[in-house]
């Protein structure tokens, strides 16, 4: 038995752009928990992404589907994990947010911005 947690985030980009934040943003977060899991995997089929976790034993998924506007998020977590659903929901709408946060400056957005003396 698993428990489900749907998450949405609205944003402004264009597909593309939220696609590269998105993949940015979990690439980020493998190499930030990389001494906390045992196995992550992400794989991207046109416009979603499949995140595959394993830790502790455990085995979590996740769908996320970039449309037009938002962001659809779709978690599996095993029955174990189900008490911590709030939270693992928190966490991930704040990193989707913050990863598509219009203020949010790649390294090439910042390079193309500087003043010449």
């Amino acid at each position: 038995m698993s428990n489900a947690i749907t998450v949405t985030v609205p944003h402004t980009l264009s597909v593309e752009a939220a696609k590269a934040r998105i993949s940015e943003q979990l690439t980020k977060m493998q190499r930030e928990y990389i001494d906390k899991v045992a196995h992550s995997e992400v794989t991207w089929a046109g416009d979603v992404a499949t995140v595959r976790v394993s830790a502790l034993g455990q085995a979590a998924s996740a769908q996320i589907t970039v449309l037009k506007d938002l962001l659809r998020i779709d978690v599996q977590l095993p029955w174990l994990l189900a008490a911590l659903s709030g939270t693992v929901q928190q966490v991930i709408s704040r990193n989707a947010s913050d990863a598509l946060r219009i203020s949010h400056a790649s390294k090439d957005d910042s390079s193309g911005a500087r003043k010449t003396p």
